[in-house]
């Protein structure tokens, strides 16, 4: 059965934006800055989670103090700064955004990205028209979750969650849209693997256009 949703809720990185390749340069940075060997894709999946933190905890296989923290972030964005210009939109990603605003109805975008670096890459690459509101961290760190960000994105924009998808590319998408009663489609272009997004009991699909394919379009 397709899902009725009048709005969605995009995810950024790993969903619209394909950058696991910068993605895993960045945490290789920080694995070498903490003395550790880097890691493959797949490795990286296995470890990932929200918030973070918890994350490089277990690649470095101890607690992070502040500093630790402070100096995992700054060596991440660092790095996936710089290779930011290597990364290109998802398949599929302007025709199906374009083809929702069309058919009338509406979409906005939430990331946990910092705000002042999301707003120009997405102008940059010409999506902001098509977002009814985008919002990004306004913190000086990252990672936490996602959850108190979406009620406050909705409430915002006056949506009745019920008839909002959230679409994203990881448990913590799931996580957050559940706490608002909000629907929710994966997709495994990102840095979970499907057995891990499947184990939400949302659907998963693999590729944003699959993903439109399983909203109703009445």
């Amino acid at each position: 059965m397709r899902l009725k949703v009048s709005h969605i809720v995009w995810d950024w990185n790993g969903t619209l934006l394909d950058d696991n390749a910068a993605v895993l340069a960045a945490v290789n940075e920080v694995c070498a800055g903490f003395g550790r060997p880097p890691l493959s894709w797949d490795e990286w999946r296995e470890v990932y989670a929200r918030p973070m933190r918890l994350s490089y905890e277990r690649i470095l296989d101890r607690e992070l103090s502040e500093d630790d923290w402070a100096k995992v972030d700054k060596l991440y964005h660092e790095r996936y700064d710089l290779l930011l210009h290597t990364c290109g939109l998802a398949p599929g990603v302007p025709d199906g955004l374009h083809a929702w605003s069309a058919s009338g109805r509406t979409q906005s975008l939430l990331s946990m990205w910092f705000h002042a670096q999301l707003v120009p890459t997405i102008d940059g690459f010409g999506l902001t028209e098509l977002f009814s509101r985008v919002d990004g961290l306004t913190t000086a760190v990252g990672g936490d979750s996602k959850a108190e960000h979406l009620a406050r994105h909705l409430t915002a924009q006056d949506l009745d969650p019920t008839d909002v998808v959230l679409i994203g590319d990881v448990v913590d998408d799931a996580t957050a849209a559940a706490s608002v009663g909000a629907q929710c489609v994966l997709v495994t272009t990102g840095a979970m693997s499907r057995t891990a997004l499947q184990a939400t009991g949302f659907p998963v699909t693999d590729s944003v256009p699959d993903a439109l394919t399983l909203l109703a379009t009445d």
